[in-house]
């Protein structure tokens, strides 16, 4: 028989729990290679980039489809705790048989301490291998062998809009679709140009396994969205990063932790479109940015004496100036003010204190 109906009886032992704990009225039809879902509704509450992590839930781990809980803890002192937290909860995806792990990287930034629990409830430590802030990836490897066996990663560039997917995570399964797959910029310094989005919305979607008909890995869950079909529409779902743009950088992230070559230019910005104006909403602290005298409420206009046409391009016109150190001169709006500023970019990994094994 073909994979995928073996794909799906693995898939269906849980599916119904997942359907009942997401509030979803969805009706199955088993056809004879996947299941096909109804189409998804478009009303569910908004989120924001990492659940509350609720350490006494019950583990519904998916062994079967190569998932694993992964629970990571970072030290007070870290820079990312006032935004991520202390203790973060997701999930991790076993891609090889020596322990290998895949999550989304936020989970594990700057932990001091991470461990991957499996079906069976027992805690296995893990060590971090490699984070990339690029692509948002994450590896860690566990510490002694998984029975589990690990997922093949899929060709994500061939996954198309419309089609039926399991979302797997460390509580269950939970059907959906592709409903767009589009650029997506993060407030955070982020882009991806053909990021993954799916409805409907799922919960504990960090980390999670986006999985094709196929039963192969076609993207890792970063985000729950209030516009997955198309900007600027209300129609909730989750956000994911495709497969593919790990796969050029897996050799870099295991022998040395991080992507080889220079790095970007990071300032340490939030930013938000509003109005038609690139407005500052975060500064990192002791960040580039703030070393730079950049404040929260700022409306930047120019870089490098080219106008700004909304946070998309800002990155790019960011990013084309040089590798992290290079200085980037920005006009701004602050209050009242017209001020120009130039800020000494850094490379975004020196400013974390990430605590890195390989």
């Amino acid at each position: 028989m073909c994979a995928s109906v073996s794909f799906l009886s693995r898939a269906l032992l849980t599916m119904g729990t997942a359907m009942r704990r997401a509030g979803y009225g969805v009706r199955l039809i088993v056809l004879a290679t996947f299941v096909s879902v109804a189409p998804p509704p478009l009303h569910a509450a908004e989120g924001a980039p990492l659940e509350e992590a609720k350490p006494d839930r019950q583990i519904r781990n998916m062994d079967a489809l190569s998932v694993v809980l992964l629970r990571a803890t970072a030290p007070k002192d870290a820079r990312s705790a006032a935004t991520l937290g202390v203790q973060r909860q997701g999930s991790g995806i076993v891609i090889d048989n020596s322990g290998l792990i895949l999550t989304i990287g936020y989970l594990i930034l700057e932990a001091d301490g991470i461990e991957v629990i499996p079906a069976d409830g027992k805690a296995v430590p893990a060590t971090m291998v490699g984070y990339d802030h690029a692509t948002g990836f994450g590896l860690v490897r566990a510490s002694a062998p998984l029975t589990i066996k690990p997922i093949e990663l899929g060709d994500s560039a061939t996954l198309p809009e419309r089609e039926p997917v399991l979302i797997a995570g460390f509580d269950g399964v939970a059907p959906a679709y592709v409903v767009s797959k589009r650029q997506f910029a993060g407030f955070w310094e982020y882009l991806l140009d053909s990021a993954i989005f799916t409805a409907p919305a799922t919960v504990n979607w960090s980390g999670a396994a986006l999985i094709g008909r196929d039963g192969k890995l076609y993207g890792v869950g970063s985000l729950v969205v209030t516009d997955a079909v198309k900007p600027q529409t209300y129609s909730p779902g989750n956000m994911f990063v495709p497969i593919d743009l790990l796969k050029p950088i897996l050799g870099d992230l295991i022998d040395t932790g991080r992507v080889s070559g220079p790095a970007r230019p990071w300032i340490g910005v939030n930013t938000q479109e509003m109005q038609g104006h690139l407005v500052v909403t975060r500064v990192t602290r002791d960040g580039p940015a703030e070393k730079g005298g950049l404040k929260v409420g700022d409306i930047i206009l120019r870089i490098g004496g080219q106008q700004i046409a909304g946070q998309v391009d800002f990155y790019r016109k960011l990013w084309s100036k040089g590798p992290a150190g290079t200085e980037i001169p920005l006009s701004v709006l602050q209050g009242a003010q017209m001020k120009d500023f130039v800020i000494q970019s850094m490379d975004r990994a020196k400013h974390v204190r990430t605590r890195t094994t390989y």
